[in-house]
């Protein structure tokens, strides 16, 4: 019979990825336990001190809601592991509250590793740019553009723009309202977009944009304010291309004016405004009326015209693939590592609105 003791990082990335201290960890198993287990034990336990198997594992497990064997999974083996990592974000927001999202996110990237190994592969149209001097962000969002067979104008629907060349994308309640996006790429598999369900639709899709702009021009340590600049750049260009958009700025441009292009290129009022000084298109003393109006109205906290949120498809086919293949959601949850009911929460709920797999 597998003696199996639990890894001391990874007991550290499941209580993070879980947003619980040690002390709360230690009073969970107690509760399970029916006697105490200090904080002393957790504390210990995560810093290799002491090795934790039998049923003090399984307590822990249960305290932590994930699979026994997660927790003894090593991460240099498994790939648990963070790769490099950008993020569209506050600087408010706080470090252990970006703790929780990163140990989220490498928990996310193994099980999703695990779904693709099971199912198989997935086509991966990114690819990092090898820029010479004089490439700029907009000319590399172009040829996107051109590589992923984008038509003319507006993108209708980016999350399935970015599924199709091979992206997964994971829209969740990040419990951190600073964060917009999250993206992991080791460069040898499809990149990961961990998007914030509290962001709002306006900023969903420029969010994603900027992530995707990421991938395609850094590939060294995320931060800095120069690639988060780049990114934006990349980001506008692949939403509202400048020869187009210049277009939409033909003669007056007003409140309702902005309206019906915000809902026509699928961009906040406040974005396309920036992107219209930017190009020429609006002059400096135009950008400052319309600002002035919108903060009047409060359009600046609240944009009327509320965009539709985009939901990912690709990664809920994937999992009810897996369940049709292995014949339950149990089965399917055991090989991905987490609980059939968190399984089924994260990738079967309806809320990706992909479509429905009938299961035998």
């Amino acid at each position: 019979m597998t003696q199996f003791v639990a890894n001391a990082a990874v007991l550290a990335l499941a209580r993070e990825s879980r947003g619980l201290t040690q002390a709360e960890v230690a009073r969970a198993m107690s509760d399970l336990a029916g006697e105490a287990v200090s904080q002393a034990f957790v504390s210990k336990a995560e810093a290799g001190r002491l090795a934790v198997s039998g049923d003090r594992l399984g307590l822990y497990a249960a305290a932590l809601c994930y699979p026994v064997e997660v927790l003894c999974t090593d991460p240099e083996v498994h790939g648990v592991g963070i790769g490099l990592v950008y993020h569209r974000r506050k600087a408010s927001l706080g470090a252990k509250a970006l703790r929780r999202v990163h140990a989220e996110l490498m928990f996310t990237r193994s099980q999703l590793r695990a779904l693709q190994v099971a199912i198989g592969s997935t086509p991966n149209r990114f690819h990092r740019v090898e820029r010479g001097p004089m490439d700029i962000p907009a000319e590399i969002a172009q040829h996107v553009r051109k590589e992923w067979d984008l038509p003319p104008g507006p993108i209708d629907v980016l999350v399935a723009a970015v599924e199709a060349a091979g992206g997964l994308v994971i829209a969740r309640d990040l419990d951190a309202d600073g964060l917009d996006a999250v993206t992991q790429w080791t460069g040898d598999e499809p990149p990961l977009f961990l998007i914030n369900l509290k962001a709002p639709t306006d900023r969903f899709r420029f969010s994603l944009a900027h992530e995707i702009g990421h991938v395609f021009l850094h590939g060294g340590v995320g931060g800095g304010q120069e690639i988060e600049q780049e990114a934006d750049e990349f980001a506008s260009e692949l939403l509202l291309p400048a020869d187009e958009l210049r277009g939409s700025f033909t003669g007056s441009v007003d409140l309702q004016r902005l309206i019906e292009l915000k809902r026509y290129w699928g961009a906040s009022m406040v974005a396309l405004v920036r992107r219209a000084v930017t190009l020429g298109a609006l002059s400096d003393w135009q950008y400052r009326q319309l600002m002035i109006e919108m903060s009047a109205l409060g359009y600046r906290t609240r944009e009327p015209a509320e965009l539709p949120r985009e939901r990912p498809r690709l990664v809920r086919h994937l999992a009810q693939q897996l369940v049709v293949s292995t014949g339950s959601t149990e089965a399917a949850a055991a090989l991905v590592g987490v609980l059939p009911d968190e399984f089924h929460d994260l990738y079967l709920s309806p809320g990706g609105d992909a479509d429905p797999i009938e299961l035998s």
